[in-house]
């Protein structure tokens, strides 16, 4: 049986965190808090911010209100607000964990609501749920990128394709 595309993203999304991880390590801690005018003002505050939003999205999948999730959240984000970047690293594969058992539970071409106080109610797949997620990945990746940059040190490649030339077979 072929693996659902929201899977294989979603994979892509953990695979590119990683290579950011992996280029983190490279770098002298203090980078990671230097301020950089950007989206967020530290790498690590960036990170921060992907990992609540992940959360958010978890939890709304599995059919939180906005209220719980703004709840749970903003004491998930009291935890773990000032955590370098090895403890960030382990919260995202402890995030990991419980998207990978929440997929294992639902068909992913099934939609749920979602609910917002100002921007009403959509009812969408999962799956468009998955790829919002990436997306939003994608995006600050892209910030850390620049951010590193500014700072004197080379980005990270995490494009998509670099994913799909480490994990698909090629013909050499």
């Amino acid at each position: 049986m072929m693996k659902h595309e929201a899977l294989r993203l979603y994979d892509y999304h953990l695979w590119a965190n990683e290579k950011v991880f992996q280029r983190l390590q490279e770098v002298p801690k203090e980078v990671c808090e230097q301020e950089v005018p950007s989206v967020f003002p530290t790498i690590t505050k960036t990170l921060h911010h992907m990992l609540l939003t992940d959360y958010v999205w978890l939890l709304a999948m599995q059919g939180e209100s906005y209220e719980k999730v703004g709840q749970v959240v903003g004491q998930f984000s009291g935890e773990t607000a000032g955590k370098d970047v090895e403890e960030l690293r382990e919260k995202f594969s402890e995030l990991a964990k419980k998207f990978r058992d929440f997929f294992r539970q639902i068909d992913l071409d099934a939609t749920s609501a979602y609910s917002h106080p100002e921007m009403g109610t959509i009812h969408a797949r999962y799956s468009d749920i998955v790829q919002h997620v990436i997306n939003h990945g994608t995006y600050h990746r892209g910030n850390i990128s620049a951010m590193l940059r500014q700072l004197g040190h080379a980005g990270v490649s995490s494009d998509y394709v670099y994913y799909l030339f480490e994990v698909l077979p090629s013909e050499k």
